[in-house]
């Protein structure tokens, strides 16, 4: 096993599993992004790294978190019974440094994310993430857990929580998902739509949510391989996102739709010192 610090090709942290020696790569800095994952000697993640060189450009790549909303809100407010306050696409925690550190087993990493004063300023509440992320055989885990950790009382802390993972395919023209129900949302239009009119344009470009009942499985047929996301309620959402020419499919959980912090749609809400933790897990064939 190995974790170190590492200056290429990028600075980032390396963690290696002791048995299986697939290999994780993490930015504690940048959001607490993980940029790379090294499964049976094949990389699964879409990463686009001269755009990452690029502070004032979005990251197109790894896994970003989305944390305290998925998706984004009506002119950017959020209403709360003390005030309104500003809160931008996805929330905050993509953009923050985050602490790392192995775990305790040695079997990954943990990563934490607290409040801080410009937290405060776009989400008046006190809160803690802890995140382990654990490369198994053939599979990547990662459990969260979400705590309220405000002193003072105040109103039920509420909250979304995604991941926003970036996969390699070797041509969208030439994959498929399996799993998802016959309907689905169209963020595009935000709309109801037919799932299977959605994957037929994978390779022009979607953006649509779907409750599956069970796993979805994105399929490669070039390159021969299946990766499984098994999620779990209630973070069990399954958003896909494609944007072509880029040859990757964002195949992510989520635990609410858009705009559920002011809808109320599986809203999720922690008093203090309340905790919830979610999970899911990626394994691939």
């Amino acid at each position: 096993m190995t974790f170190r610090q590492q200056s290429a090709p990028y600075a980032h942290w390396e963690y290696v599993h002791p048995s299986s020696g697939d290999r994780l790569r993490v930015v504690p800095e940048r959001g607490g992004l993980v940029t790379e994952w090294l499964c049976n000697g094949r990389e699964m993640l879409y990463f686009d790294q001269e755009r990452y060189a690029d502070p004032a450009k979005s990251i197109r790549g790894g896994i970003p978190v989305l944390f305290p909303i998925c998706g984004n809100l009506p002119n950017d407010s959020l209403p709360l019974a003390s005030s309104d306050f500003t809160l931008k696409q996805h929330g905050f925690a993509r953009d923050l440094p985050w602490e790392i550190a192995l775990l305790a087993d040695q079997s990954g990493v943990m990563l934490s994310l607290e409040d801080c004063a410009d937290t405060w300023k776009a989400y008046p509440f006190g809160f803690r993430i802890q995140m382990e992320i654990r490369p198994l055989s053939a599979a990547l885990e990662i459990t969260i857990t979400v705590s309220n950790t405000s002193e003072s009382e105040s109103e039920p802390m509420p909250f979304s929580f995604g991941l926003h993972p970036y996969f390699k395919v070797t041509d969208l023209s030439c994959i498929d998902l399996e799993g998802l129900p016959g309907r689905c949302f169209n963020h595009l239009e935000m709309a109801e739509a037919e799932t299977s009119v959605q994957l037929s344009r994978l390779a022009e470009g979607v953006d649509f949510l779907a409750h599956a009942a069970g796993a979805v499985t994105l399929v490669d047929e070039q390159a021969g391989t299946r990766l499984q996301l098994q999620h779990h309620e209630p973070m069990d959402l399954t958003v896909v996102w494609t944007e072509p020419p880029r040859s990757m499919v964002c195949l992510e959980p989520w635990t609410g739709p858009r705009q559920a912090l002011i809808s109320g749609d599986r809203r999720l809400q922690l008093g203090i010192g309340e905790s919830t933790t979610l999970s899911c897990r990626y394994s691939v064939s």
